[in-house]
């Protein structure tokens, strides 16, 4: 092996022209350079046994790459190349050093030669190729000579790597029946070797087990159908073994196989099909099967599958198509027969008939084959079975008069045996319909008959059930519902459908209906009476007013028979109508209809009358007028009682105006000890009359603040009752008062009090010319009163100089 590589390599070598030579960079070398080439260094390449190289030959381009055979087996480390440079003259002063990739690990450097090996097997697959650097130094110092050069050893492939399918083994489905050719699915193997180097990654595909049946193609592993009409009722699956050889198949390539399992979908080419032994098919139902029961089930069979294999089945038209219907279970395809009409042995014991199998989706390409469905026979026996008594009619309605006497005989039920047996039946009414037991009947003939009064207006209509047992048999018995209409006896008269009331223009004319009315019954039904209608006939003739017209459809109208009636002279008219009905016996009564004269405009629209004809004609009653008059009062007196309120509390106000300055009784929660609140009242108003007895003020003006001598105080004991009394006398002759009653506090000390009079009264002259300003100094709380009386203080002063300047 190693012989073949080296050789394959030397080939190589000659091709490229010449020795392989790696020169450095385009970098002049220490201490000279070069103009238009290069400096090289010679690469010698490998000869076989490691001979010695080709001799070094001087080129103007530059050659950096080496070559290495992968999975190399030999004893030795590999050859690779030899690094020289023309500073070497073989006097081992030059030193050749490697690094980069693998450099040390893999590749190794001669020092002084520059032979390149390889120290272990390469694989291409694992790295491709190595970058290395390379330099020669001074064996002594280690100073560089030349600059690094970068070079590259490439891994060199062979063919050691076979194809691999990376996705098998495979799965495909192709349809049954497909023509030649019909494309099934297609497989890709993979080659690691490298595919620009060689035939090694080129694959070819091939069939190794599959045959006749597939193929495939050996440049793209497409695989195919090769025989026509494959049958999935035949053969379903199918294993296709699939090679993969690299070296474009050649002698000597590596191989790689997979696996494709190929299943034929099914298509619809297969009809349903009945057996031979059931073609015909014998089936006995007893006749008191109920309607709507499966009574029998065929099938066919059918060699597809899924869709394909759904069996519709019908019943040919014939002798079963009214009795019998047929549906396929969707579960297992069978043709279930199903009962349409009651079975009676008596009447037909058997019936045949012919049912069709056929597919629910058809292929047409297989439409030529043939009919896709089959036909079978059907025989059913009726098995007899003793069965109850059948009345001859599936229900019974009579009809009787209210009224009617007790035992009268109102219809009759009849039912019988139709078994070959034939038992007598016996009847009886089910005590649950007719609890009051308004009816009877007779065992024997099932004639019914009344037990008592019926009354149409309490009950209408009596539902009862009647059952009838066989005599031989009393557990079988079967029921039939009566329904007993209770009819109607002229009772009740007829009469008007409401008290009419209308009134007639005084600008009537003759002949002019002026009310159209109509009559009720209590009777029933109400469909189908018929009511007449006319004026008694004394009425009539003496009657020149008015008289009544009959419409012929259950109205009549009010016709004048004059014109100019007079409201003034005749104000209400009563009209009497005699109302007959068509009942028997007929039925008769007279209403009354009341007619007001009004006066109308010339259109006839009513202009004025009486205030119930304005408000009757609209509907309103007089209660109803009433109710209205009630509710406007009611609304006038909560409006004036509103308004009397908003007066009253308006002269409160005034009372409480701001102007008024007399004492008011005010009512505090805030502590004392320089509260704001010093406006509310004015103390100046409580007057001593020992100190201003001469100056009598108003209550409602302030009085004016004026300084003067004050007057002496009176030493007399006169109790304050005294002086209370004669401020009343003050203020009940005092004119210029206000007009209403005010509450006045005095706060007056006696004379005799040792501490004498506390009150403010007295002290309000000589107060004029205290000094306040002490008051700043009692904190904040104080602030608002001290600014009140130096207020006061500064005014008094200035009143003061006024006067004396004067």
């Amino acid at each position: 092996m190693l012989t073949r590589n080296c050789l394959l390599l030397f080939l190589w070598i000659l091709v490229d022209e010449g020795s392989v030579s790696c020169l450095r960079p385009p970098t002049p070398p220490l201490g000279r350079s070069r103009t238009g080439r290069e400096h090289a260094r010679s690469l010698v390449g490998p000869m076989r046994n490691g001979a010695a190289g080709f001799q070094r030959v001087k080129r103007g381009w530059v050659w950096n790459q080496f070559f290495v055979l992968e999975e190399y087996m030999g004893s030795d480390p590999q050859y690779v190349g030899k690094l020289h440079t023309d500073l070497d003259r073989g006097d081992n002063v030059v030193k050749y050093t490697l690094s980069g990739d693998g450099a040390g690990s893999i590749f190794t450097i001669d020092q002084t030669t520059g032979d390149i090996h390889a120290l272990r097997s390469l694989d291409r697959e694992e790295k491709p190729y190595y970058t290395l650097r390379a330099q020669a130094v001074d064996m002594d110092t280690n100073r560089p000579l030349e600059p690094e050069s970068e070079f590259v050893i490439k891994v060199q492939d062979i063919n050691d790597n076979e194809p691999k399918f990376l996705e098998g083994p495979y799965t495909a489905s192709v349809p049954e029946m497909s023509p030649v050719g019909t494309y099934v699915t297609q497989v890709t193997a993979t080659d690691a070797d490298d595919p620009t180097y060689g035939n090694s990654a080129r694959v070819v595909y091939s069939i190794l087990h599959g045959q006749p049946y597939f193929s495939v193609d050996p440049k793209t592993g497409v695989i195919k159908t090769a025989l026509p009409n494959m049958d999935r009722e035949v053969k379903e699956q199918y294993q296709v073994l699939i090679q993969a050889k690299d070296m474009g198949g050649q002698l000597g390539g590596l191989a790689g196989t997979t696996t494709i399992n190929i299943t034929l979908s099914d298509v619809n080419d297969n009809p349903p099909r009945f057996s031979k032994s059931e073609c015909f098919f014998h089936l006995r139902v007893p006749e008191s099967s109920a309607v709507g029961s499966a009574v029998g089930r065929i099938k066919a069979h059918d060699l597809d599958i899924g869709r394909n294999a759904e069996v519709e089945y019908t019943i040919v038209p014939g002798d079963g198509g009214a009795m019998f219907d047929i549906t396929t279970n969707e579960h297992n395809q069978e043709g279930m027969i199903i009962l349409k009409r009651p079975l009676d042995y008596e009447s037909k014991k058997a019936y045949t008939f012919k049912v069709d199998a056929s597919n629910a989706h058809l292929d047409p390409r297989f439409q030529s084959f043939g009919a896709f469905k089959d036909t079978a026979t059907v025989k059913i026996n009726v098995l007899d079975v003793d069965e109850p008594p059948v009345f001859n009619k599936p229900s019974y309605v009579m009809d009787v008069y209210e009224d009617t006497p007790a035992g009268t005989i109102i219809g009759a039920v009849t039912a019988q045996d139709l078994d070959a047996s034939s038992s007598p039946v016996r009847y009886s009414i089910d005590w649950k319909s007719d609890l009051d037991s308004y009816f009877d009947i007779d065992p024997v003939e099932g004639t019914i008959s009344t037990n008592e009064l019926l009354d149409r207006e309490s009950i209408a209509q009596h539902n009862i059930s009647i059952v009838a047992t066989k005599l031989n048999s009393p557990v079988l018995s079967s029921r039939v519902a009566v329904t007993v209409h209770v009819l109607d006896i002229n009772e009740f008269p007829p009469e008007l459908s409401s008290p009419y009331e209308t009134f007639v223009c005084e600008n009537a004319k003759v002949g002019q209906v002026i009310q159209t009315f109509s009559a009720k019954d209590q009777d029933l039904p109400t469909a189908g009476q018929q009511f007449s209608f006319k004026s008694p006939k004394e009425e009539d003739m003496k009657n020149k007013n008015f008289t009544i017209r009959d419409f012929g459809n259950n109205t009549a109208g009010i016709v004048t028979k004059r014109s100019g009636f007079r409201r003034r002279l005749h104000e209400i008219y009563f009209l009497p109508v005699v109302i007959d009905d068509n009942g028997y016996p007929p039925k008769s009564s007279t209403g009354t209809l009341t007619i007001r004269v009004c006066g109308c405009e010339a259109d006839g629209s009513l202009l004025t009358c009486s205030a119930e004809a304005i408000f009757l004609p609209v509907g309103l009653s007089t209660g109803a007028l009433i109710a209205i008059l009630l509710c406007i009062i009611i609304l006038l007196v909560i409006v004036v009682l509103y308004v009397g309120l908003r007066r009253q509390k308006k002269k409160e106000t005034l009372m409480s105006s701001k102007e008024d300055i007399r004492d008011n009784v005010i009512h505090y929660d805030d502590e004392g000890g320089g509260e704001e609140d010093t406006h509310a009242f004015d103390m100046g108003t409580l007057r001593n009359p020992k100190v201003v007895k001469e100056n009598l003020f108003r209550r409602d003006v302030k009085p004016e603040m004026k300084r003067g001598p004050r007057p002496p105080v009176s030493q007399d004991s006169a109790d304050i009752r005294d002086f209370i009394n004669q401020r009343l006398k003050e203020h009940d002759v005092d004119n210029s008062a206000p007009p209403y009653d005010s509450l006045a506090t005095y706060a007056y000390e006696g004379d005799g009090s040792v501490a004498e009079s506390l009150s403010s009264i007295e002290s309000l002259a000589i107060d004029l010319e205290e000094d306040y300003d002490y008051l700043n100094d009692w904190g904040p709380r104080f602030k608002t009163l001290a600014g009140i009386f130096g207020e006061q203080s500064e005014t008094q002063s200035d009143s003061t100089t006024t006067e004396n300047t004067h």
